[in-house]
């Protein structure tokens, strides 16, 4: 039309101005405006739809009713529809000016499928239990090392305590509190439906002591593909006694069927420290250790005093992680196979780690795809050396925080071993004779400290479809980990804690779990019904700390600094580790899951085991029922449109906790070598032998709620749970003239009850932008209502030198007493003759370490290339202590205590033995009545409460334009980089131990730090 119009033009026969009129209505046919109605499967008006013009930025949302309008466009132009929880449709605009769209759920997106005990998948909303699942790419986001530790915040009703010993340390995860008293309180860990074990180490105490690690460490991040919590007794009855506390349960990445792909991984995380205590470097000694000067002494002041040796003596952590994973198969076979190594140095010097991970994972099918055979096999070594402890003894923090501030710290950083000539050897250089107190550098480089792990878990299964519907699987898998322990303390130290010639700490041994069971499941769809049904058998042989220990102390060592075991002395025994046990367990179980029209499920379960740790007793064999049932209310009645899943779930289940080995018939013990002139003799058990001992028992319920509002952009689950553990495996001290020191009875009864809240939502969304937010929140409340009901004063726990963790009827798992100050009844702390504050006669409690609301909020971004991902972590309520705040204050050493002297007194409400009130009081007086050990605790006791940024990732992601990758990104992450809020002056969630003692306790455990680095991951 144009180029005719342009020839007659060109031969004067069209004017001008008629040609541009004619080419303006022309460009205005090509371009219109579209109005429609976008609807629902139920032909109601769907809001907030995105409508887009594919390639293009130009876009609207669909309004209250559905309807939308966009100008300004060409018959060739795409018109794009989403929204969460239905499927994006794309439609031309061909010559249309109305445009009307029906909007067809997703049934990938509805219907939720997720991963429960044993491995089996099940679709979401038929679950009668609390579960919930994390895919393996957000645990990974922040380049943890420890998948546990990447899992706070990010589920609701978990409680995780991270030990401060660095990389390749232990972990502590609690679902639904405490239940234990003498036992483990912790979930089990499940890889591909098969627990797995997760020994610890030793673990630090007041007195000293470096945590040994777990089993959780050998596993790779990079190899989960998801993780699904299973936090109920009810939704892990199939695992028996051993899954009473829950279930973390991980699947691993598989091969997959198509063209062989590679995925490599990098990460480099630096680590500083971001929460030294506040020390002061302007008060010194009166040549003592304590940099204070009494009451009448002239005082001791100086401006020059050296000032940044703390801070430098701790240097920048480094974690640099390298994963490569290579997938491939074809419809018969798959494979995966990686590989991951990790290097860190810690914040403390010396301290390093090095672990090295090999993954392989097969599957073929065979006879016309009727049996499958599957294995795998996880292969790790972990070498960790100088992992910083806490406590007293031996450990570079004390003589590095209370050093007397006027001496020249240099000096003995530098000559730290001085040449001895009477002995012909080093000796630590240090002015301190105190037992605390080590020179810092000694004890890091004279004091070396190895632990090593070579694990390796492999499993075998085969499957076979017997007739349509009908399978039977066998699995098998071995779980072996070689454990070393090595602590040598050179001779010429602390002659209070090391003997003269030097000390070896010893251990060495092995951890192995045999497992097997056989499985038959059903699944059946019967018109308006369904059926899933499983049974099975079990059976695990487990023999852990299969080794030997040994650890003269402060007896020599016949030549000094030798540390073998021909140079041990005559009388130092050669021990089985006091930790080793050998049980084996036989269970049977079954499942039966109905459904009637998708929207009505009933769970009925059960599982009989056979224990030989209760072999003798007549109560060997013990049986635990579940039944649970759920109904999706959204879709038995017509509800508001507003709602689009409303489902509500109870369950109701009785299990069991594990047993002590060898508390039925205690046996006897070889007493060593001997002496010079004869043979060692037997222990014999000092134990009574308790021959009716029954297992702990544990019944819950629990009660839950799931909703889906505004089709799918909102989402609820609501837990309510209550359990109460009965059974308690209790001591008691024998009838004098019985033989026997101890006895052993079942008794107590510990009540859990509780909610978990989760809420999700995606707040915006369109074809470039997308915001998803949840928050994870629960609280659990703890009482023992009793122990012994004939003892009523009877208790768990005792005193550690000013504080004690005590556990007793009418109290809580973990509460905290302390001494306070000896106060009369107006409140007035009463002095004694001296002026000195005095101490109340006994300890009294003071609260619970247990926070009484945790609370996570995690927040993910996409703009185009673009992503983030921001999380919060809150823990609100309980208590907290800090002996190393005491003995700062004792030593003088802490800004408190100077900032008392600069103000000449301590502002205190006290009376004298006369009754004269008294408002001030010197600093000395003051500090030196509360601060060190078994004094008077009440100042170091802080509030728990805790809310920090734990988590940041801003990363972008690279599009392929070419053949070199499939995918790539680069990201900035950071982990615990500022406190929102914090009282305490250490980091209350960073454990000094993982066992059940010492939680939210600080003992010259390490600083708190902050981490932050690049990731870097490329799909080939």
């Amino acid at each position: 039309m144009k180029e005719k119009l342009l020839k007659a033009l060109g031969k004067g026969m069209i004017p001008l101005g008629l040609i541009l009129l004619l080419t303006s209505l022309s460009a205005s046919a090509q371009e219109r405006t579209v109005t429609g109605k976008i609807t629902d499967e139920k032909d109601q008006g769907l809001p907030g739809v995105s409508v887009t013009v594919k390639g293009t930025t130009k876009g609207t949302t669909a309004d209250a009713e559905g309807k939308f309008s966009l100008s300004s466009l060409k018959d060739s132009d795409i018109l794009m529809f989403s929204s969460i929880g239905y499927v994006k449709q794309e439609l031309t605009v061909g010559g249309r000016t109305s445009m009307d769209v029906k909007m067809l759920p997703d049934a990938a997106n509805l219907a939720e499928v997720v991963v429960t005990a044993l491995g089996i998948q099940r679709d979401k909303k038929a679950l009668t239990y609390a579960t919930q699942q994390i895919g393996g790419q957000e645990l990974r986001q922040a380049a943890n090392t420890n998948f546990v530790d990447a899992l706070n915040g990010k589920a609701a009703g978990i409680d995780i305590k991270v030990s401060s010993s660095g990389a390749g340390g232990s972990t502590r995860a609690v679902l639904r509190g405490n239940k234990s008293l003498q036992g483990s309180s912790e979930a089990l860990y499940v890889i591909d439906g098969i627990p797995m074990v997760n020994n610890k180490g030793g673990q630090p105490g007041s007195y000293g002591g470096t945590d040994g690690g777990d089993g959780l460490s050998s596993i790779n991040p990079n190899d989960i593909e998801s993780i699904s919590i299973l936090r109920g007794a009810n939704a892990s009855i199939l695992y028996g006694s051993q899954g009473a506390n829950g279930v973390i349960l991980i699947t691993t990445k598989k091969g997959k069927e198509g063209k062989l792909s590679v995925d490599f991984n990098s990460s480099a995380v630096l680590e500083k420290v971001s929460g030294l205590p506040d020390f002061q470097f302007r008060y010194g000694t009166v040549g003592g250790d304590y940099s204070w000067t009494p009451t009448g002494t002239a005082e001791v002041k100086g401006s020059n005093y050296q000032k940044d040796y703390i801070k430098d003596f701790f240097q920048t952590g480094a974690t640099f992680t390298n994963s490569v994973a290579i997938t491939g198969g074809n419809a018969k076979t798959n494979v995966y196979f990686s590989y991951a190594n990790v290097s860190s140095k810690g914040i403390m010097p010396t301290n390093t780690y090095r672990k090295n991970n090999f993954s392989f994972r097969q599957s073929t099918k065979m006879l016309k795809d009727k049996i499958t055979i599957s294995s795998g096999v996880i292969l790790s070594s972990e070498v960790s050396k100088n992992r910083p402890g806490a406590g007293y003894y031996n450990n570079p923090l004390t003589g590095l925080y209370l050093f007397a501030r006027d001496r020249d710290f240099q000096s003995y950083k530098d000559n730290y071993a001085v040449f001895n000539k009477e002995r012909n050897m080093d000796k630590m250089n240090w002015y301190s004779t105190e037992e605390k107190q080590n020179n810092p550098y000694w004890e890091l480089y004279k004091d070396p400290k190895l632990q090593s792990y070579k694990r390796l878990i492999a499993n075998v299964k085969l499957a076979y479809d017997i007739v349509e519907n009908l399978r039977f699987e066998v699995r098998a898998n071995i779980d072996y980990n070689d454990v070393l322990d090595d602590k040598r303390y050179a001779a010429g130290g602390n002659s209070v804690s090391v003997s003269p010639n030097g000390t070896w700490n010893y251990a060495k041994y092995t951890d192995q779990s045999i497992y097997t069971d056989g499985i038959l499941t059903y699944n059946k769809s019967l018109g308006d019904f369904s059926l899933n049904a499983l049974a099975g058998l079990s059976y695990q042989k487990n023999k852990y700390y299969d080794g030997m220990t040994v650890n003269n102390g402060t007896v020599s060592l016949q030549y000094p600094n030798v540390f073998t075991f021909s140079n041990m002395p005559y009388n130092v025994i050669f021990n089985n580790h006091p930790n080793y046990s050998n049980t084996i367990k036989q269970g049977a179980f079954a499942n039966l899951s109905l459904g009637f029209r998708d929207y009505l499920f009933l769970d009925l379960a059960g599982r009989n085991d056979w224990a030989s740790t209760l072999a003798l007793t007549g109560n060997q064999s013990y049986f635990y029922p579940s039944i649970g049932g759920s109904a999706v209310l959204s879709q038995m009645f017509n509800l508001p449109q507003a709602i689009s899943l409303l489902k509500v779930r109870a369950s109701f289940s009785q299990t069991a906790n594990e047993v002590p080995y060898n508390r039925v018939l205690p046996l006897s013990t070889i007493g060593g070598a001997g002496g010079p002139s004869g043979i060692g003799g037997i222990n014999r058990p000092t134990q009574v032998p308790f021959t009716n001992l029954k297992p702990e028992k544990i019944v819950a319920n629990e009660y839950g709620l799931e909703s889906k509002f505004f089709h799918n952009k909102l989402g609820l689950d609501f837990t309510y749970y209550n359990g109460v553990s009965t059974n308690q495996f209790l001591s008691l001290a024998a009838p004098s003239g019985s033989g026997y020191t101890t006895y052993y009875v079942n008794a107590g009864r510990i009540e859990n009850s509780g909610f978990e809240l989760t809420l999700n939502a995606e707040p915006f969304r369109t074809d470039h932008f997308s915001w998803n937010t949840t928050i994870n929140a629960s609280q659990n409340k703890n009482k023992i209502v009793e122990l012994i009901a004939s003892n009523p004063n009877y208790q768990v726990g005792g005193d550690d030198e000013g504080f004690a963790s005590i556990i007793k009827a009418g109290g809580s798992f973990n509460d905290v007493f302390i001494y306070h100050f000896a106060r009369n009844d107006a409140g007035q702390i009463l002095l004694d003759k001296n002026g000195v504050p005095t101490k109340a006669a006994t300890q009294t409690k003071v609260g619970n370490v247990n926070p009484k609301l945790l609370l996570g909020w995690s927040n993910n971004f996409n703009y185009r290339n673009f992503f983030a991902s921001v999380l919060v972590n809150g823990k609100f309520g309980g208590v907290a202590f800090s002996k190393t705040q005491a003995f700062l204050d004792s030593y003088g050493v802490s800004e408190e205590t100077a900032a008392a002297r600069d103000a000449g007194s301590v502002a205190i409400n006290a009376v004298t033995p006369e009754g004269t009130a008294v408002t001030s009081i010197a600093p000395y007086t003051y500090y030196s009545a509360v601060g060190d050990r078994n004094k008077i605790m009440e100042p170091y006791v802080y509030s728990r409460t805790n809310v920090r940024l734990g988590q940041l990732v801003l990363g972008y992601n690279f599009k392929s334009k070419g053949t070199v990758f499939k995918d790539a990104s680069i990201s900035f992450v950071g982990r615990n980089l500022f406190f929102f809020y914090k009282k305490a002056p250490f980091d209350p969630e960073q454990a000094m131990s993982t066992n059940n003692s010492l939680q939210s306790t600080d003992v010259f455990g390490l600083p708190s730090t902050r981490s932050y680095g690049l990731n870097l991951k490329v799909s080939f």
